[in-house]
């Protein structure tokens, strides 16, 4: 059998002593190729769990391995092969996107040549070419949504976390979102990817997990909808209840 790409053992995360555990014993195994949505509330840990697995964050208690590689003990190694898009845009906002890319390109490692070939195709690809040279503050929210995956798969990393991805844009650039990560994922990267977007997760996901409380209350394992299978926003609110989170 082939090893996991992501595998999560009793993983604990405490922000403090007497707070409740943002993440509570969680276990969590992604293959390699699949496209994991890791869905719950507000609050349910599901960010704090990115920044586990991404080395942003250190566990209290448990294990996180990325390729068989502990994300504590060999964070570096486990940068190199991982993408991350966070919740908030990581961009440089005075730089262009071009500017933007050849930092992070050269971060990871790239060389000017293969980095600008690659970053060309992907700026044609999300519709951003023309206006590459542009300061990225100027740009709109769905625009700078879409560098910021450009940014992410860059290097093109086996594995990307995906954490909101598609948040407070527009339909256009939801849909060019979701096509490049439906290309990424065929192309074998495996995926791990947060929403609030149930209809967005059932398009994209495989499988799905359901997060609350810290803890993995439930999954679909195949999203391919069948007859007489329940919808997922009716698990998800099965699972999760329906008390409203702030």
């Amino acid at each position: 059998m082939t090893a996991p790409d992501i595998r999560v053992e009793g993983l604990v995360k405490r922000y403090g002593h007497r707070a409740p555990p943002a993440v509570d014993g969680m276990d969590l195994e992604v293959r390699p190729g699949e496209f994991l949505g890791l869905l719950g509330p507000n609050g349910a840990g599901k960010t704090t769990l990115i920044g586990i697995l991404t080395g942003v964050l250190a566990p209290t208690a448990g294990k996180a391995l990325v390729h068989g590689m502990d994300v504590v003990k060999e964070r570096h190694r486990v940068h190199r092969l991982i993408g991350l898009v966070p919740q908030d845009i990581a961009l440089y906002d005075t730089l262009t996107a071009w500017e933007n890319l050849r930092y992070f390109g050269r971060l990871h490692g790239l060389r000017r040549g293969p980095l600008d070939q690659r970053a060309e195709v992907l700026l044609e690809r999300t519709g951003l070419r023309d206006r590459a040279h542009e300061q990225v503050r100027g740009w709109s929210g769905g625009m700078q949504r879409r560098l910021n995956i450009v940014a992410a798969v860059l290097h093109a990393p086996p594995i990307i976390f995906l954490d909101e991805p598609t948040v407070g844009i527009d339909v256009q650039s939801r849909a060019a979102i979701r096509e490049l990560l439906q290309e990424i994922n065929a192309e074998g990267t495996t995926v791990l990817y947060t929403g609030h977007h149930l209809e967005e997760a059932e398009m994209l996901c495989s499988r799905v997990v359901v997060m609350d409380h810290g803890r993995r209350v439930g999954e679909v394992a195949d999203m391919q909808r069948g007859e007489g299978r329940e919808r997922l926003e009716d698990l998800f609110l099965r699972l999760t209840g329906r008390a409203l989170r702030d």
